[in-house]
């Protein structure tokens, strides 16, 4: 891990955006299991914390909801307006498989798994 990496915020309480305005949101099966709510309360934090781009680390994420995905469109829109993106990081072969089937590649960026 780089030193720049090690600085890069993580949401949890109030999420503070880095000098690049990014922030890393790390997902995992336990907080998904009980729907999206959270997910949604993670990401408007960060936005309204003024992120810029959103790095969602789904390492610890085997499969998502279609309202996950629509949650990442969601703050998709507001980092674009921006001038940001959202990153999907460590996606698996199924997450990658939704993203190619609905054509959603194209608009989120997709980092290695």
């Amino acid at each position: 891990m780089t030193a720049a990496a090690a600085r890069r915020p993580e949401v949890g309480g109030a999420p503070s955006p880095g000098p690049d305005g990014e922030v890393l949101v790390r997902l995992t099966d336990e907080l998904l299991a009980d729907g999206v709510a959270d997910l949604r309360w993670l990401l408007h934090g960060a936005l309204l914390a003024g992120a810029r781009r959103l790095v969602v680390d789904l390492t610890g994420v085997r499969q998502l909801s279609s309202t996950a995905v629509a949650s990442f469109l969601w703050a998709h829109r507001t980092c674009r307006a921006r001038g940001g993106a959202v990153v999907l990081r460590g996606v698996n072969r199924r997450t990658e498989d939704l993203l190619r089937r609905t054509g959603l590649w194209r608009v989120l960026q997709v980092e290695g798994r």
